[in-house]
């Protein structure tokens, strides 16, 4: 717990309780905004009066706003407590998302996404460390994953709801209420998150020690080839359901939910097992995620079969904590660009695994291809985990930096 005066250190478990929640609960509503925004595109299409692929421009541009804001604002903040920026973040979130359910035109529109997109990086990078200060070194991971579970609840929970509600009056109040959910956490976290002091040798210059760092590279590069096999599958879902299981469109909802339990359930379970044996956790997820890809295309011909596969794809995505508490160790001190990388390098991720996904359909390959193009970026994650492992082996046994 440093950076915490002797007031914080006596705070009871209940203000550390709200103090998650709070966290929780940011990551509720970029999670919401992130994964719902994709399932509105139609109705944003209709309301100004584009097409659905220009409509789509505004998931590009949130992304595109995730990358470049990540890294930005974790080294300008590197002199500004945890407590100061996570505020602003929600506030600047609240900001983004409030204009874009009132925007009168498509370019303010557009430009409001890759406003709202700019703190969701940062905001989950510095939220990782504020809640793994909470908590004793035996536990990080898990407090980590407390502050995913947020996101992924919102793929059970926030996705349905904001989309219910476009369609029952329109998706701007979709938009409405996740700046709402911004709003209050911001106020939770200035009555709630402790009031730390930055570290005295925070700068700009000290967070650029991150990029001399081979393992935090090597960590990001298996977190945006290794999570791309889970976007890969997860874009195209909806239309294997339809096209390939052959099960009314109604059914989507329930495998879409499906997935977010899968992954809500693999983020505790590898939060806690990271927390144990962490590299090991890292393979294990890798492996089973590439399991699961190698297993899609034959599952996809029936229900209840996918809905198994899809469960433990879902499971897969509990790399991303296990990915998160491995920059927070061996990024010491420059955790703060680190762990806002991350998020871009999930980003990436997410462009990546669609778009080689796409390019297996558009081939002529079959719907289920996109099960083989996982299976080859989870693997790929593996091998760079396989790097990972030997350069930290090299590293220990000629006692030299880790660079």
């Amino acid at each position: 717990m440093s950076g915490l005066g002797s007031g914080d250190l006596a705070r009871s478990m209940r203000d550390i309780r709200i103090i998650f929640f709070s966290l929780g609960l940011g990551a509720f509503a970029i999670g919401t905004a992130e994964f719902a925004a994709m399932s509105l595109v139609p109705m944003i299409a209709h309301s100004f009066g584009v097409t659905d692929p220009e409509a789509g421009h505004a998931i590009v541009l949130y992304a595109a706003g995730v990358c470049v804001g990540a890294p930005t604002i974790a080294l300008f903040s590197a002199g500004i407590s945890r407590r100061t920026m996570l505020i602003s973040m929600m506030l600047l979130y609240m900001l983004g998302n409030g204009i874009s359910a009132i925007a009168p035109n498509y370019l303010l529109f557009l430009a409001c996404r890759f406003i709202s997109g700019l703190p969701h990086g940062a905001y989950f990078g510095i939220a990782g460390i504020l809640a793994s200060s909470l908590v004793p070194p035996n536990k990080r991971s898990q407090a980590v994953g407390r502050v995913i579970l947020g996101l992924t609840i919102a793929t059970i929970g926030g996705v349905p709801l904001a989309n219910g509600i476009g369609q029952i009056v329109g998706w701007r109040w979709a938009f409405a209420l996740i700046a709402f959910l911004a709003l209050c956490t911001a106020l939770l976290l200035m009555a709630f998150a402790p009031r730390d002091t930055p570290r005295k040798d925070a700068s700009i210059l000290n967070e650029f020690t991150a990029l001399k760092l081979k393992q935090v590279w090597l960590t990001l590069a298996i977190g945006a080839v290794g999570f791309g096999s889970v976007f890969c599958v997860y874009t195209y879902l909806a239309s294997i359901m339809i096209h390939v299981t052959e099960v009314p469109e109604s059914y989507v909802p329930i495998m879409l939910a499906v997935f977010g339990i899968g992954m809500t359930i693999g983020t505790l379970v590898c939060a806690w097992l990271a927390d144990h044996k962490m590299m090991p956790t890292l393979a294990g997820v890798l492996l089973m995620g590439a399991a699961s890809m190698a297993g899609f295309p034959e599952a996809a011909h029936k229900f209840i079969p996918l809905a198994i596969n899809v469960f433990m794809i879902g499971a897969s995505g509990g790399l991303a904590t296990v990915v998160q508490a491995r920059l927070l160790t061996v990024a010491v001190g420059a955790e703060g660009l680190a762990a806002a990388l991350n998020q871009s390098a999930f980003n990436i991720a997410n462009a990546v695994g669609p778009w080689l996904g796409g390019l297996a359909i558009s081939a002529g390959l079959g719907w289920t291809s996109v099960g083989w193009v996982g299976l080859a970026l989870s693997l790929g994650g593996f091998g760079i985990y396989v790097l990972s492992i030997a350069d930290e082996f090299k590293s220990k046994k000629n006692n030299i930096p880790r660079v």
